[in-house]
């Protein structure tokens, strides 16, 4: 497919993943206010949320971008997007299952930007907290300068660990017993990432496998911040694979990474426990991450 120049178009990729983000968190904002007057059934909710906003999305994106390819969770994978120079990474609802239960605000909108080899845009939409994170303007992240003995937590306090609410994988219950940590479970990965940026919790780590749309976005806006953002054993996140799995997942301040890593090489190699997953392996649907 054809490269994409500034030349082309006024419009940055940064402005285009915000404002696309934004605009379908509107949308599903809407959709899920009238089926909660209407008292309808939520898994039909989460079916109809999904859908429109991938249409909404995939559609925009032709029109703005048409020499892009696009993989998106709820489309069919075309596989001329390993060949291509640009694609766009979208989870058109991250957090179905919250977006279903009436007053959660841990749901997103995911846009990235993949170009030869790296996230270049991005773009986190949190319609019910009324927030967007994106690389267009980037948020700088809280970041601690407590250096040393991290026993006693950051500043003094526990650190916080986000998991997932329905299957945090045990590895990170034996990490946070390691750490001294808490557990803190939430819903999509974009709103895990947006609490670390934001400074509500410490870190977000993963090893439930994942897919590359569920990630992607919050890497790319986590990063942006001033974020580190790897696998659990520090190898970098790669994107745009034929296999669009991914295994695991960190992000947390620069400053707290290293003894994250430290400590969950220690974990693993103690218990066996949060070993990368292999490719094939069973991956947790979009509401269990």
């Amino acid at each position: 497919m054809a490269d994409h120049s500034a030349s082309d178009d006024p419009v940055s990729d940064d402005t285009v993943a915000r404002d696309l983000a934004a605009a379908a968190g509107e949308r599903l904002l809407a959709l899920r206010a009238g089926w909660s007057a209407g008292s309808g059934d939520p898994a039909e909710l989460r079916h109809a949320g999904d859908r429109q906003s991938h249409e909404f999305l995939v559609a925009e994106l032709q029109r703005l971008r048409p020499a892009d390819a696009v993989l998106s969770e709820e489309g069919a994978d075309d596989p001329a997007r390993l060949a291509a120079d640009r694609v766009w990474i979208v989870d058109p609802l991250d957090g179905t299952r919250e977006f279903g239960e009436h007053g959660r605000a841990d749901w997103a909108v995911h846009v990235a930007l993949w170009q030869r080899g790296e996230l270049t845009a991005g773009a986190v939409a949190l319609p019910a907290q009324g927030k967007v994170l994106s690389t267009a303007a980037p948020r700088q992240a809280r970041e601690t300068t407590r250096t040393g003995d991290w026993a006693a937590g950051i500043d003094g306090r526990t650190i916080r660990l986000l998991v997932s609410r329905s299957r945090p994988p045990e590895f990170v219950h034996r990490l946070a017993e390691h750490l001294g940590a808490e557990l803190v479970p939430m819903g999509s990965a974009g709103a895990k990432a947006a609490a670390v940026i934001t400074g509500e919790a410490d870190a977000y780590v993963h090893s439930g496998g994942q897919y590359e749309w569920d990630s992607a976005a919050p890497v790319a806006v986590a990063r942006a911040a001033g974020l580190h953002a790897s696998r659990i054993d520090g190898s970098p996140l790669r994107y745009n694979q034929s296999d669009p799995s991914v295994p695991d997942i960190l992000i947390s301040p620069a400053g707290l990474a290293p003894v994250l890593l430290a400590a969950i090489a220690g974990v693993r190699a103690a218990t066996g426990a949060g070993r990368p997953a292999q490719a094939g392996s069973p991956l947790p649907t979009d509401s269990e991450l």
